[in-house]
C-alpha cells in the first residue's frame, strides 16, 4: 500500500479490524509494524510517509511542549483515555495534512 492516509482512513472507520482495540497504542504498534516491514522489503518512503514522519514535531509545536515522548503519548496525555486518544489523533492528523497541503501551496 502506498497510501498512508488512505490506510489510516479505513482504519480510522475499523480500528479493531486492524489492531483489535480502540487504542491509540495499538495504532502506534501498528504503524511502527508498517513501517519495519515496508524497509525490510526495501519499498522507497512514500511522499506521504515523509510527511507524516514529521507529525511528532508538528504536534510537539501545537500543544507548545518539548518531548522525547512519542506521538501517541503525547495524544495520550491530551485526552481521556486510549480510545478517546484514537479519535483525537484523527482530528489532530486532519489538521496536520490540512496544514501541510496550504503549506505547499
Amino acid at each position: 500500500m502506498d497510501n498512508l492516509y488512505d490506510l489510516l482512513q479505513k482504519i480510522k472507520k475499523r480500528p479493531p479490524a486492524y489492531f483489535g482495540k480502540r487504542s491509540i497504542f495499538h495504532l502506534q504498534a501498528f504503524l511502527d509494524g508498517y513501517n519495519y516491514t515496508r524497509r525490510e522489503l526495501k519499498l522507497p518512503i512514500t511522499q506521504q510517509e515523509q510527511e507524516f514522519a514529521g507529525f511528532q514535531e508538528w504536534l510537539q509545536k501545537r500543544f507548545k511542549i518539548q518531548s522525547t515522548q512519542s506521538w501517541a503519548t503525547i495524544v495520550f496525555f491530551y485526552s481521556e483515555d486510549e480510545r478517546h486518544a484514537l479519535d483525537v489523533f484523527f482530528e489532530l492528523l486532519e489538521e496536520f495534512i490540512s496544514e501541510n497541503k496550504n503549506s505547499a501551496i
